[in-house]
């Protein structure tokens, strides 16, 4: 061989040295952590996470062909979140999802490294997980679940629905920033409602029960249940003593409706977690979650079952109705 001819050879092979690189960079299988507060059994949860999957795809990644998706459903079990924490943080994936802050406190105290795309937090700020909206300066970025403020809406929709109602049982979770933060938000807006407002704790069924049962036997009583992995976990038990006790309940969720609850507000759940599937591809492609702006709800939602209401012998107020996004006969 000619030396010009060695020459041209060599430069050719050596262009494509970088290209190579790169596709092989680009099809390399990337690792996804998706940590779920729901059971998985439960028809929610399973479709959020369709709703992620399929987000997922419309950006050129799917499971099992250039992605693999460690799907983890902790059912609310705080022993269960910590053991899928650790087995997270042990196989270091490409990007972690979690929901709501039973899962995210967790996982950035195991990890400040490992990228955290986060749903259905109410305060990141307040939590310590970012150090602000627009700017997270950490390993976790995402989608907080609402504003404290709506808290306050909740008792205004309760005051509508049941215009007798002068107490209410508020379920929290105590032990997490946003139950303190939404009992708050409640109980400032109570004064101007002209109602009182009593703490329930959700942390395990027995104090539930045993709770709202004790508030209902005195009358003129309805039910705020406020936003938490626990709240979710208890939902069916929760439904069912406001029907027992005739007590009308307002939640921040629609399932809890479509359960037979009786009026939810709050935001499209399913639509975060179409919107968390564009931040992993971002974090994917190279984009960092301290650079990545933390992103409020876009819709919300006010669901009202008719069915309940008139179980409850409610006559919703027809200005209600028309406000309704969905009223479910």
């Amino acid at each position: 061989m000619r030396r010009r001819e060695f020459i041209t050879l060599l430069g050719g092979a050596a262009a494509a040295w970088p290209l190579t690189a790169r596709a092989q960079q680009s099809e390399r299988m990337r690792r996804i952590g998706v940590l779920h507060t729901p059971a998985v059994d439960d028809p929610d949860g399973q479709a959020r996470n369709a709703a992620f999957l399929q987000g997922l795809q419309q950006f050129g990644w799917t499971d099992g062909r250039n992605v693999q998706i460690d799907t983890r459903w902790s059912a609310g079990d705080a022993e269960r979140i910590r053991r899928y924490v650790a087995e997270f943080v042990a196989f270091l994936p490409d990007v972690i999802v979690a929901s709501g802050s039973a899962t995210v406190g967790p996982l950035l105290q195991a990890t400040r490294t490992v990228p955290i795309v986060f749903v259905n937090v109410p305060d990141p700020v307040g939590a310590g997980y970012v150090e602000s909206l627009s700017r997270p300066g950490g390993n976790a970025s995402g989608f907080i679940l609402f504003e404290y403020g709506i808290s306050g809406k909740w008792l205004e929709l309760l005051k509508q629905i049941s215009p007798a109602v002068t107490r209410a049982a508020v379920i929290r979770d105590a032990a997490i920033t946003a139950g303190i933060g939404q009992f708050g938000a409640i109980q400032s807006a109570a004064p101007s409602l002209g109602l009182e407002v009593n703490p329930v704790n959700v942390r395990d069924a027995a104090e539930i029960e045993r709770t709202v049962a004790a508030f209902a036997r005195t009358p003129n009583g309805g039910l705020i249940v406020t936003g938490s992995a626990l709240a979710v976990v208890h939902r069916n038990l929760i439904i069912t003593l406001a029907a027992r006790h005739k007590l009308p309940a307002v939640y921040f969720r629609r399932e809890f409706v479509t359960d037979g609850g009786l009026m939810s507000y709050g935001p499209d759940i399913i639509d975060q977690y179409r919107r968390a599937a564009g931040y992993v591809d971002r974090i994917l492609r190279g984009e960092k979650p301290a650079d990545l702006p933390v992103q409020a709800p876009t819709k919300y939602e006010l669901v009202i079952n008719m069915k309940t209401a008139k179980a409850m012998g409610l006559d919703v107020p027809p200005t209600l109705l028309a406000r309704a996004d969905e009223v479910i006969e």
